[in-house]
């Protein structure tokens, strides 16, 4: 794991912004990419940096960590958040890539979303959240199927229910997660920096950002 620790919040948005911007520039000197980004209001400022960077958007494939099981017209539903801090200005070129489908669980359309997600994997740039309780996406601590999430033969998506999740929720699985070329996890404030070093002393289970930090650069301000 990298720590990269910043003067203040916004300097933090900035950088972790402008990090974001030239690993996908760097890919699409390749190819087309696939950007992966968690709900929330914390990175709503790297979203709205994000939105005006001067790439080829029409080339870059968009889908969220997870998703609560809700249609757009909640105000809990990360994808309307989504649309309006990140796919607008010369990001609205862009491709959303669904977490969610018209139907009553999230079981019903499990298939269908990862057929419309694994032609774009693995993810080129992945941005995480992580919870108080070591939660990332939606791989909550507890949750009813989190060992199978965390297993190296998961599906690309599953639905998982726990009680800190409130609605059922639509995850990557952590293979996915784990698979992505840059990984960046932003986090904010002490507790969420205690919470960090306390992930390295509990298994997977316990504290499922465990699986990516290996990996990862970890973005953190006051």
């Amino acid at each position: 794991m990298i720590l990269k620790t910043y003067p203040d919040r916004a300097a933090l948005m900035a950088g972790l912004s402008a990090l974001m911007a030239q690993e996908l520039a760097a890919a699409l000197r390749h190819g087309p990419a696939t950007l992966s980004v968690p709900g929330g209001t914390t990175p709503g400022p790297v979203f709205d940096a994000l939105s005006n960077a001067d790439l080829d958007w029409a080339r870059v494939f968009v889908l969220l960590n997870d998703e609560r099981w809700v249609g757009e017209d909640s105000p809990r539903s990360n994808t309307r958040l989504l649309r309006d801090r990140l796919l607008r200005a010369k990001a609205a070129a862009a491709t959303l890539l669904p977490l969610y489908a018209s139907a009553p669980q999230p079981e019903d359309a499990l298939d269908r979303l990862a057929q419309g997600i694994a032609p774009y994997l693995p993810i080129t740039v992945l941005l995480l959240g992580m919870g108080r309780d070591m939660h990332t996406a939606s791989l909550f601590p507890g949750a009813d199927h989190l060992i199978q999430a965390l297993s190296p033969d998961a599906p690309v998506v599953m639905a998982l229910r726990a009680d800190a999740a409130g609605e059922p929720r639509i995850t990557l699985s952590a293979r996915v997660l784990q698979a992505a070329k840059h990984i960046h996890v932003l986090i904010t404030g002490p507790e969420k920096r205690q919470a960090l070093e306390r992930a390295f002393t509990l298994p997977p289970e316990l504290a499922p950002i465990r699986t990516v930090l290996a990996q990862a650069t970890v973005h953190w301000a006051e």
